[in-house]
């Protein structure tokens, strides 16, 4: 049962008689309890909806084409609370948030609705055998699975979580449903990485064609570990070895199922020193948001866009002064996107500066963590230009706050300078450097994410 909050005016279910304040039962004879409930029920051309009013059972019928939505408005998009993750993670990165920053921060959430509509990670746990036979009925797919060991026991230590080995089981069931299964291996160093991974690794594979890929991360450490389990960084010959082992059990694959499956993250690469591979490597790239890919498909896509640089509505005789922040880990990526812009477009002096994260300390080095502090500590009398361009993941999805509580007008006027998120595609990116409108603005295709956009994950 879902309280309606309000009804579109002139819509179906305005026209049919139901009213902001009903208290939505059930569509067709079932049950609704949330956003996937309610979207997978509504999809016949013929629906019966009943609502309670008053202490009174009604029902409509209302005809419509197949993805019609009726006009109805709950609290929240999800149409109920996000599910409370039920673990306690050895490397859970939100444990290592420092005290003082938003709220919103601290909420871990573990929630398989999120799984589907945002590609949110999910362990399992807090799932019941109800719960995976709704998903394979609804066929929800692809699910995002965060395994990190297919060891019961170890999974346990790992997630201080009894059924984190139990659970395991539910991929068997998803895969078997016809439900598409993309997993990540958060690795922690000699805890589920050398024998642990290769076993993770083999058993995974068994599970193709419903797992299709497979990411293998490092934890994400802070500087604000205090009373938290002792992890360690991979050094760079480590990073290197878990590159060598990752990729011979992807070429296995890649010749007995003709899929690749597993990848190692684009921050291992960089941290072991490697050159990152080509695009025929990364398949769909479907593990962008993972951080597996997004440097190379961020070049490729640079190259294709400027291509058509005659498209973009900027001046090439008028100069352009500008300055971009990055972090650690993007600044060289960054550094050659705009050497690229500037060899065809020769009035442009644009500076990369790189910040690093003093707010998180420890081993973080990607950009989407920066804070409105350090850049604001670090870039202080620096040569700015006319505009700043800020990596857009510094901000939460509003556009409107740092991590550590600030604004972006906050820090435009600490450093005296306009501040922009600079966009999360190549198109978008190239734009903001050239300080022209985006000409891909109205194509519904993403392209590329912005490479400043890698983040930590769980």
């Amino acid at each position: 049962m879902v309280a309606i909050k309000s009804v579109e005016r002139h819509s179906r279910a305005e026209r049919a008689g139901i009213c902001a304040g009903d208290v939505l039962l059930s569509i067709d004879g079932h049950e609704i309890n949330d956003v996937l409930d309610y979207g997978f029920y509504l999809t016949e051309k013929k629906i019966e909806v009943s609502v309670m009013r008053g202490g009174e059972k009604l029902s409509f019928t209302i005809k419509k084409d197949t993805y019609d939505d009726i006009g109805l408005c709950f609290e929240t998009s999800l149409m109920d609370k996000k599910h409370h993750c039920e673990n306690g993670c050895i490397f859970c990165f939100i444990d290592q948030n420092p005290k003082g920053m938003r709220p919103t921060i601290y909420f871990k959430d573990d929630d398989s609705r999120l799984s589907f509509i945002h590609g949110n990670y999910i362990t399992l746990t807090n799932l019941q055998k109800h719960d995976i036979d709704r998903m394979i009925e609804m066929h929800i797919s692809p699910i995002n699975i965060s395994v990190h060991t297919t060891d019961p026991e170890l999974r346990v230590r790992m997630m201080k979580n009894k059924r984190a080995g139990d659970v395991l089981s539910y991929m068997e069931m998803l895969v078997r449903g016809g439900c598409e299964l993309h997993c990540q291996i958060v690795l922690c160093r000699g805890i589920n990485d050398g024998a642990a991974l290769c076993r993770t690794m083999t058993d995974l594979s068994l599970l193709y064609p419903g797992v299709t890929s497979v990411s293998v991360v490092p934890a994400g450490l802070t500087g604000h570990r205090e009373m938290l389990y002792p992890l360690s960084p991979f050094t760079p010959e480590e990073c290197a070895d878990i590159i060598k082992v990752v990729d011979e059990y992807g070429s296995m694959c890649l010749e007995k199922y003709g899929a690749r499956i597993f990848r190692a993250a684009d921050e291992l690469f960089i941290k072991a020193g490697l050159p990152l591979p080509d695009a025929e490597y990364y398949g769909d790239y479907d593990q962008l948001d993972n951080g597996v890919g997004l440097v190379t498909s961020f070049i490729d896509e640079i190259d294709e866009e400027l291509k058509f640089i005659d498209t973009y509505d900027f001046d090439p005789e008028k100069a352009r002064h500008v300055s971009i922040a990055t972090g650690e880990a993007a600044s060289d990526v960054i550094s050659a996107a705009v050497e690229k812009i500037r060899a065809v477009c020769y009035n442009l002096d644009c500076r990369v500066y790189t910040v690093k994260n003093n707010f998180f300390g420890g081993e973080v080095t990607v950009a989407g963590l920066l804070t409105g502090v350090d850049m604001a500590e670090q870039l202080r009398g620096k040569a700015l230009g006319d505009e700043l361009l800020i990596p857009p993941n510094t901000l939460r999805a509003e556009g409107d706050l740092f991590l550590c509580g600030h604004t972006p007008e906050w820090l435009s006027d600490e450093l005296g300078v306009p501040v922009r998120a600079a966009g999360r595609t190549a198109s978008e990116f190239i734009s903001a450097v050239l300080g022209c409108a985006d000409p891909g603005a109205g194509d519904d295709s993403q392209g590329a994410v912005y490479v400043n956009d890698i983040e930590e994950k769980d």
